[in-house]
């Protein structure tokens, strides 16, 4: 605590915090049931603060779509660095790409949304999307450093083939994170690589 600040002077930031995460939990649940069209007066009230503390903190309805996306895509790219801290290289690669599994089941599930920002989705990942990539790349890396994976397998094409299952699999992620296990065994250096004509 600062010198002469008091636990009162602090609480607002506390409870700026606390307001901050309800709005964001009460848009997101919203947003991935399919209300693409919900009011901002009713994200607020189902957070349980008034309309001015919800602009207060987003200034307009894109501000609060992207600040979702935005904690969505921060919570995948913290949970990369515990699991290289607490796992093995592949271990860890394999439970990231089961997050990874969530996320994109959350991002397919907000696509209606994300069309209604200016430039609509394609321009939304096209700005936050390079992060995921980079961490994708340092978790691969490791593992090809550790002799788990081949060297010459690409880790965005293992990334997109995990997205693609994903959109097949469309609300039943489950069988998306089935793939992953085939995936990573089809890039371990002893996998027998097929013989294109």
């Amino acid at each position: 605590m600062i010198m002469g600040e008091t636990p009162r002077q602090r609480r607002p930031r506390a409870d700026g915090q606390r307001s901050r995460q309800a709005l964001m939990a009460a848009a997101r649940q919203a947003f991935v049931t399919g209300e693409t069209d919900i009011r901002m007066d009713e994200i607020a009230a189902r957070a349980g603060v008034g309309v001015g503390t919800l602009y207060r903190h987003f200034a307009d309805r894109s501000a609060l779509i992207e600040a979702v996306y935005a904690d969505e895509r921060d919570q995948l790219l913290s949970a990369a660095d515990t699991l290289r801290a607490a796992h093995p290289p592949l271990e860890a690669l394999r439970a990231w790409m089961r997050l990874f599994v969530g996320y994109a089941a959350t991002k397919q599930a907000m696509t209606p949304v994300f069309n209604t920002l200016s430039g609509g989705s394609s321009a939304l990942y096209a700005r936050t999307g390079g992060p995921i990539v980079e961490t994708m790349e340092k978790l691969a890396a490791a593992c090809v450093a550790q002799g788990d994976l081949r060297d010459d397998v690409d880790p965005m094409d293992m990334l997109r083939a995990v997205y693609g299952v994903c959109t097949i699999a469309g609300d039943r992620p489950e069988q998306a994170v089935q793939f992953i296990d085939i995936i990573l065994s089809g890039a371990r250096p002893d996998a027998t690589k097929p013989k294109l004509s």
